[in-house]
């Protein structure tokens, strides 16, 4: 039974991480949530599979930061708004005909643009807080 768990957990980290990668390119389906649920199958299942997703050069930092609570840098949410409108601005204006379908398509570009923006923005010259509430010596 645990080596059907460990598994299946393998495969399903492995999905999110494809469906996280489709997600880059298709801006409707989510990025994030998808690398961070294969980032947990991962660290239940394979030490192997999770460090190579935490020291992946594409993914690593971003899952970090986000898991840490740091935000996502001003470069990815520049890209990924512009690329968002971009794509669901062509979906919109050419491919699809029904006004209603267009709406939908504008809202979710709206949702997921005023997502983002409210997302804390990562600097790295920053330092996280002490959880321990002790201020940082100079």
């Amino acid at each position: 039974m645990k080596r059907l768990q460990h598994f299946l957990l393998i495969v399903g980290g492995t999905l999110f991480v494809a469906l996280g990668v489709i997600g880059i390119l298709v801006p409707v389906l989510p990025t994030t949530p998808f690398l961070l649920l294969a980032a947990v199958c991962y660290a239940k299942s394979s030490q192997r599979f999770y460090d190579w997703l935490m020291t992946n050069r594409v993914f690593g930092s971003y899952i970090r930061n986000y898991r840490e609570g740091r935000g996502i840098s001003i470069a990815h949410k520049i890209v990924s708004i512009s690329l968002l409108w971009l794509t669901i601005g062509y979906a919109a204006g050419f491919a699809v005909s029904q006004w209603w379908l267009k709406l939908i398509l504008l809202g979710i570009a709206a949702g997921v643009t005023l997502h983002l923006v409210r997302v804390k923005t990562f600097r790295p010259d920053e330092q996280l807080p002490d959880p321990m509430g002790e201020p940082d010596l100079p």
